[in-house]
């Protein structure tokens, strides 16, 4: 059995925390009230997802990055590059364990900087002192359609892929962000080949891996959860196999096959 999912987190706090994180982060930061939280990610000039993350406002001017995947000690090295004169401190907290709270109201947020909680509607998603929590926060996350981001797909995939616009992690309406160029023109001109979906699988596979057609890459599996009923999984998936498999090619990939196509989420 793999090991629970660490919570890695990112400490933004000064006075200019937070027109640093509405200028370098994809979503509209200026509209996140203390005591909640949203999606957001950090995007390359080519508008690729460097890192997704829940954000979490804690103060007027202090900020905590829940990273859905990565290392915080790394994003906190690659922001610093963009701090110049700001008045900001960027620290990488030690990871901690990630656990399963009751539910809470969607974006809200409770206690302290390491022992916060998330609200996630049917449940929360709570920081922990303690080395190991639970997953039990994976599977309604899941079905969902929030993404988990394998080290394999860091850097790799556009926020049409992951649906970052029904998160409301990306913003076509605000101020220039790296790769907001990028964002309008899929958003405005569509045409992008690669969307999210929730999947079945026939056997177990693990998060990051690639899904095969005849050799050649078709998807990338986020996360992958064992149930009573089976294998399900979210996964990034190119258009033109989720039309051979709905096309009565329902194993279509070479080394996992997909049983069922459940959910697509739209771009």
């Amino acid at each position: 059995m793999p090991a629970p999912y660490l919570a890695e987190t990112l400490l933004l706090e000064g006075p200019d925390a937070m027109a640093f994180a509405q200028a370098q982060f994809s979503s509209q930061v200026s509209s996140l009230a203390t005591g909640q939280w949203q999606f957001s990610a950090w995007l390359d000039p080519q508008g690729r997802v460097r890192a997704l993350f829940q954000l979490a406002r804690l103060a007027d001017d202090r900020l905590l990055l829940l990273l859905r995947g990565g290392s915080a000690a790394v994003l906190a090295d690659a922001l610093r590059r963009f701090v110049f004169r700001s008045k900001l401190t960027l620290t990488a907290l030690p990871s901690r364990g990630l656990a399963t709270g009751p539910a809470q109201p969607i974006h809200e947020i409770h206690g302290e900087t390491e022992t916060l909680s998330f609200g996630c509607g049917t449940h929360s998603m709570r920081i922990t002192l303690e080395d190991a929590g639970d997953d039990a926060w994976r599977l309604p996350q899941l079905r969902a359609g929030w993404p988990w981001l394998p080290a394999q797909v860091l850097n790799e995939l556009l926020p049409p892929a992951l649906s970052l616009h029904r998160l409301r992690a990306v913003a076509i309406d605000k101020g220039c962000y790296p790769g907001q160029e990028i964002v309008a023109r899929l958003h405005y001109r569509s045409g992008h080949k690669r969307h999210l979906h929730g999947i079945t699988l026939s056997q177990m596979a693990t998060p990051g891996e690639a899904l095969r057609f005849d050799a050649r890459e078709v998807g990338r599996l986020l996360d992958v959860v064992a149930t009573d009923a089976g294998i399900e999984a979210l996964a990034v998936l190119n258009d033109d196999a989720v039309a051979q498999a709905m096309n009565g090619r329902p194993n279509a990939f070479d080394e996992n096959p997909l049983i069922r196509l459940d959910t697509e989420w739209p771009a």
